[in-house]
């Protein structure tokens, strides 16, 4: 699957680098925070906050139309204080943070005096992990799991411009595939099983380099 992805990647910056030709490649600094859950993990609501800041490249191909491709520390994961069944057992009753080191890559259509709207798909390998259930940390790594390490993800992006070369971004990210199948068992001993996905809502401060600018913006604020 890695190999796959970087290889799908790759054709995707050749073949805009070939149709980029006088067009300037913008660069991102990119500032922002997650608020995530994990389906699946009889764990409900997005209330595990993490980063996701990092460094991104956006490849115009047309007037409207481009690619972007960031590097990011994206950090996922679930937290429930106190137990649904209401037990006495030491709190949180579960807390999770996953780091991921991914690449996320998107299509653009961008206008540019009011907002830029994307679609893509990101791939993230995990670099550390933590987690615990009732006050005690479960043996889980990076290597040894029982969670992937790898985790794609489909993105829906949106960005609208607050000052200058400043943006403001909500995306919405949630995994292709499970990143862990667990088994559950109930306090009379029911067992079920379920697949779990990362979900999350991330909001960001975009501060683009090298952006020509906007003369028809300019000309608009200097006749009013």
């Amino acid at each position: 699957m890695k190999r796959f992805i970087n290889i799908f990647t790759l054709i995707i910056l050749l073949s805009a680098f070939q149709t980029l030709n006088a067009q300037r490649i913008k660069g991102e600094l990119i500032l922002g925070m997650n608020t995530t859950q994990i389906d699946g993990d009889e764990v409900y609501g997005f209330h595990k906050y993490g980063f996701n800041v990092g460094v991104g490249a956006i490849l115009p191909f047309s007037k409207h139309w481009s690619l972007s491709v960031e590097t990011i520390l994206n950090q996922k994961g679930a937290y429930q204080n106190a137990s649904i069944e209401g037990d006495t057992l030491p709190t949180p009753y579960y807390n999770i943070r996953i780091n991921y080191l991914e690449v996320p890559v998107m299509i653009h259509y961008e206008d540019r005096e009011t907002m830029t709207a994307g679609l893509g798909f990101s791939w993230g390998r995990s670099v550390g992990i933590e987690e615990i259930e009732h006050g005690t940390k479960v043996p889980s790594t990076t290597l040894a799991g029982p969670y992937k390490r790898d985790d794609v993800n489909v993105l829906v992006d949106f960005r609208f411009r607050i000052w200058e070369k400043l943006k403001f971004n909500f995306r919405y990210a949630y995994s292709v595939f499970p990143i862990r199948t667990r088994t559950f068992t109930n306090s009379i001993g029911q067992t079920w099983e379920r697949t779990q996905y990362n979900s999350l809502l991330t909001v960001r401060l975009i501060y683009v380099f090298n952006e020509a600018p906007d003369l028809t913006r300019k000309e608009k604020k200097q006749n009013k």
